[in-house]
């Protein structure tokens, strides 16, 4: 069931677009805002909210791959693997961070922290390789500097 702030934020949305359904994309950014993912149940309310069938949120939902349709870590962290990024240094990247984080692509750490992901782009191949962290993108990696940054986040 969709709280009353999340049915408050979407219904302000509502009021920003000709169509109901045009409010999906941001009705599904305010549910995983407060919940950190989608669950089968937030796609019937959200459905239901905008007047459209279970179906048609979760194929916008799985759509776009920065709507989380299973539970995720408290941060997500995505690593770009564009051609740019594997020509510099994507998988020294990639390994140095399932060593560290003892994980593969698509788990969560077992405390909770963190949740691993490729990406297939994060729009900054002038700087390759990168990954972001929540909203925190990272850029000119070497596999040196990823346990400072995994350092800043709790």
């Amino acid at each position: 069931m969709l709280t009353q702030t999340e049915i408050s934020k979407i219904e302000h949305e509502l009021q920003q677009v000709p169509v109901k359904k045009a409010a999906v994309i941001e009705a599904l950014k305010i549910v995983q805002q407060q919940r950190r993912w989608v669950s089968d149940e937030n796609v019937e309310d959200i459905a239901a909210l905008l007047g459209m069938s279970a179906d048609e949120v979760d194929s916008v939902a799985t759509f776009y791959n920065l709507i989380f349709r299973q539970p995720v870590g408290r941060h997500v962290i995505l690593v770009c693997d564009s051609i740019s990024c594997w020509v510099m240094g994507y998988e020294n990247i990639r390994k140095t961070l399932m060593e560290l984080l003892q994980i593969k692509y698509g788990q969560t750490t077992p405390d909770g922290r963190f949740t691993l992901l490729p990406n297939a782009c994060l729009g900054t191949c002038d700087h390759a390789p990168a990954l972001m962290i929540d909203e925190d993108l990272y850029r000119d990696l070497n596999g040196k500097n990823i346990g400072e940054i995994l350092d800043k986040y709790e």
